[in-house]
């Protein structure tokens, strides 16, 4: 019976080992953010006077001194560049939000494996009770996803239960048990991977975010009083700007984020759940027939 959950284990966590590598992702995404900011969001085109810039790519290469870099009314784009250096940041988290929603979406679709899950779940219930464990293992190949590889582990080691004459009932119940738990176990790290970082930018966006929005206000302060009673309207301006747009931006990304890490847990509970029935109706239907 052991023989059968470290037979499928290997393929198991051969499976697990794909899907998108944080350490590797994250610091191409960072690139990507800083790229967005610089040659999107700074492009001369965005701003007033964009002749001034002589043809620079990005207003960040030009020699235009900051206070003269002022988008045009309305201009949303170029009002979002002049929050700052904190705004790349953000941009990169909702970038990373939306990659590892990608991925995790297609993972657990595959993970659903093929057809209705609900059916597939009432198919193997209602073979169980015909006791036709064969038949029940052909759905299974046929299921391809999570819950199909964990019940398959289940029935196989039913079936050799079922033809083992040294334990006892007892006995073998728990190591029917054991078999569903451990192949369990090796298909929840897969559904669970990069979970964590959907969860932690919901929480770091939104701090981030503060911090951008401090320092603006630090700006906007610093220029209300330094002008010595006639406080510089550009810079302050400016200052409570950058402000307002680290806030939005980190709210906006830490909402979304929580968002589909719930969706996503939800589905993962839900698969969960699945498992957990079929896995019971195995444990009745072999100590009714065995």
């Amino acid at each position: 019976m052991e023989m059968n959950v470290s037979n499928n284990e290997e393929q198991l966590v051969a499976k697990k080992a794909g899907g998108l590598n944080p350490a590797f992702i994250i610091p191409i995404l960072l690139l990507v953010g800083i790229g967005i900011y610089l040659f999107i969001f700074g492009n001369p085109s965005n701003f007033k006077d964009p002749e001034q810039f002589q043809g620079a790519m990005s207003v960040a290469f030009s020699d235009v001194e900051s206070k003269k870099i002022e988008p045009p009314q309305g201009g949303i784009i170029g009002t979002i560049y002049k929050g700052g250096f904190i705004v790349p940041i953000l941009i990169t988290f909702m970038i990373t939000v939306i990659v590892f929603s990608i991925e995790r979406a297609l993972v657990l679709g595959k993970a659903s494996g093929k057809g209705n899950i609900d059916t597939f779940v009432l198919k193997i219930r209602s073979l169980l009770n015909q006791n036709k464990v064969d038949e029940a293992l052909a759905e299974c190949d046929s299921q391809e996803g999570s819950v199909g590889n964990v019940v398959k582990e289940g029935l196989t080691t039913y079936k050799a239960l079922a033809h083992d004459t040294t334990l006892n009932k007892e006995q073998k119940m728990v190591a029917l048990n054991k078999a569903i738990e451990e192949a369990t176990t090796l298909e929840m790290p897969m559904l669970e991977k990069n979970m964590m970082i959907l969860s932690t930018l919901g929480t770091v966006a939104t701090l981030v975010a503060l911090l951008g929005t401090v320092i603006g206000m630090i700006k906007a302060f610093a220029a209300l009083g330094g002008g010595g009673g006639t406080p510089d309207a550009a810079a302050l301006s400016t200052g409570i700007s950058e402000a307002l747009i680290n806030t939005a931006l980190g709210i906006g990304t830490s909402a979304i984020a929580i968002i589909l890490y719930n969706y996503f847990t939800s589905k993962i509970d839900g698969l969960t759940y699945k498992i957990d029935e079929i896995a019971m109706s195995i444990q009745q239907s072999f100590a009714e027939f065995h």
